[in-house]
Formats: C-alpha cells, structure tokens, sequence
C-alpha cells in the first residue's frame, strides 16, 4: 500500500509551490542578490548531485566547471561584449567541453581512483587560472557588466532575479527530465550494480561520460550565473575547497534527492553570510562575548554540521524527511 501512494504521488505540483514560494521572496522582503547566490550554489550542488547521487561518481573536482564557466562567461560579457544570454551559453558549453576532457581521462577508474584524478586534473586547472592573463590572477575578473536583456535594464536586481529564477527552473526541469527518463534508469542501475548494468549489454563507460559532460555544463551553468549576479570571478570559484563544499551541500539536504541540494545550499550559504549575525545575537543574549566570534569560525560550524548529518541524519534533511512521510503512510496504511 505504501508502495501505492510513493508511485502516485506526484511531485511537479510541489515543484511548481516551491518555485513560486521563491519568485515571491523578493516582495517578502528577502535580499536578492543574497537568493541569486543560493539559486546558483543551489543549481551547483544539483548538478554535482546528478553525478554522485544518481550516477554514483563522486568529483573531488567540480570546482574546475563552476570555475572554468565563471571566467568563460565574465571574458564574453566584458571583452567580448555578448549578450547575457550568450554569455551564461558559452559559459555553459565551455565547462561542458571541460567535463568531455575531464571525462575521458578518468571515467576508466573508479571508486577513489576516480575522485583523485578528478581532483588532480582539477588542481591543474586551477594552477592555469592562477597564471592566466585573462583571468586576472589573484586579482580575479571584475566589473564583468551585466548588459540587458528584451530591453529590460539587468543592472536593476530584481529584474536579474527573475531571469536567475528562470535559468534555474529550467536547469532544474533538464534534470528532473533526464532522472526520470530511460537514460536516468541506466544512470541509476549503474550507481546500484555496475557489473549487472554491463551484462545487460549497456556501454557503461559511455553512459558515465554523458552523465559526466552534463553534470559538469549544469555546474558551469551556475558558475556563469554567479558571474553574472555578482559582477567578478575569481580563483575561489576554482579551488578545491569549493569542490568540497559542493559535497558537503549535497550530503547535508540529501543525496540522491532533487531538492536535496536545495536545501543544503541555503543552509551553508546562509551560514557563511549570516552566522556572525546569529553569534551577536547569541552574545548578547547570553552575555557570552565568545560567540562574536562565530562570524570567524564558519568552518568550524559547517564542519560540526557535517558531522551530526553523518552520525545522525545519514539521508540528509530530505533524505530523512522523506523516509520519515514515508514511514507515517505505512503506519496508516
């Protein structure tokens, strides 16, 4: 019976509230430019999720498409004057590229393997960013303009808002598409038994280069948009901390799940933005002048965090969410 209910349960219908709920923040008197991050971290940990979550491959590398996209796109807007459109496009494509060339030299490992090549083709890349001239170095790539678009003026933010909302919506729509398609069921049965999937006549090997190259032109994706939002790129979009981070939003909302990654990365980056705000709160509250100093200490609470998900919330906040509806129906069926 409960089977009955999670097959017909119908989640587009939650979707669509959850994209609405956001569209409105803005007139809820949330800050955009603070929503733009989160929905371009947001898209970066759902197309990493598409990787590990529903492939079974875990990056150590991620950061190398989020990066190489960020100064793609920031060059065509700034240099090479195109339009937001065909900037966040060429961004896209040029980290996919990146994804093919990662692909191909490490889809033959697996398991760690597979990760440290990821993460040493990634550091290379870095490397390259580091000593490039058209990235500007340490310095980063700024003042990348965000142009217009249709007439409207994408300088005023809430316009950009809803062009971000929108690329995220149908960055989000590819994925559930490609989940929930033949080619997600072969992603899936190669995540659960490799071995069976290859017996069964699948070229796996191609089939984790695909979901490999679409993983890495979702996040590039995002690495464009956040060039765009906020103005610069830099080598922090390219380190291999961000490739961490991107795991750690994962595995916090919920791995293997669409919102998932979501809801993770709201909750890491609201840490990292407003955690020095809840430590005044708290020291003056209690009287405590120790907490003042949670502002500096972001890596520790995101570390403490990842700690109690592994001991305590395995599935993520989704993850156990959704195994806890699931666990009610079946008590009431």
């Amino acid at each position: 019976m409960a089977g009955s209910l999670s097959k017909s349960r119908n989640p587009l219908l939650g979707y669509a509230l959850l994209f609405i709920a956001i569209a409105l923040l803005p007139q809820l008197g949330a800050y955009p430019i603070f929503v733009m991050k989160v929905l371009c971290y947001a898209l970066f940990a759902c197309a990493f999720n598409l990787l590990v979550g529903f492939t079974g491959l875990l990056s150590f590398g991620h950061a190398a498409f989020l990066g190489t996209a960020a100064y793609a796109a920031g060059h065509a807007l700034k240099v090479w004057g195109f339009p937001p459109l065909a900037g966040l496009a060429f961004g896209a494509l040029a980290a996919a590229a990146m994804g093919g060339v990662f692909g191909m030299l490490a889809i033959k490992r697996s398991g760690i393997y597979f990760s440290m090549i990821t993460l040493a083709l990634a550091q290379m890349l870095y490397f390259f960013f580091l000593q490039a001239s058209f990235t500007g170095g340490e310095d980063g790539l700024q003042s990348v303009p965000r142009g217009s678009l249709l007439g409207l003026d994408l300088m005023n933010d809430l316009t950009l808002y809803y062009l971000v909302l929108a690329v995220f919506i149908a960055a989000f729509w590819l994925i559930y598409r490609t989940v929930n398609s033949p080619f997600g069921q072969v992603l899936t049965s190669i995540r659960e038994n490799e071995a069976r999937a290859t017996s069964l006549g699948y070229d796996v090997d191609r089939f984790k280069l695909l979901a490999f190259i679409l993983s890495a032109g979702l996040a590039g994706l995002a690495g464009a948009t956040k060039t765009l939002v906020l103005g610069f790129a830099t080598l922090s979009d390219a380190i291999w901390t961000t490739s961490g981070l991107v795991i750690l939003m994962t595995l916090v909302g919920g791995m293997g799940t669409l919102v998932g990654p979501m809801v993770g990365a709201l909750v890491i980056i609201a840490l990292e933005n407003k955690i020095g705000d809840f430590g005044k709160a708290l020291a003056d509250a209690s009287g405590i002048n120790w907490f003042n100093s949670l502002g500096e200490s972001v890596s520790l609470v995101t570390g403490l965090i990842f700690i109690v998900c592994v001991l305590a919330f395995r599935r993520g906040i989704v993850g156990e969410a959704l195994a806890l509806f699931d666990k009610l129906n079946t008590k009431r069926s």
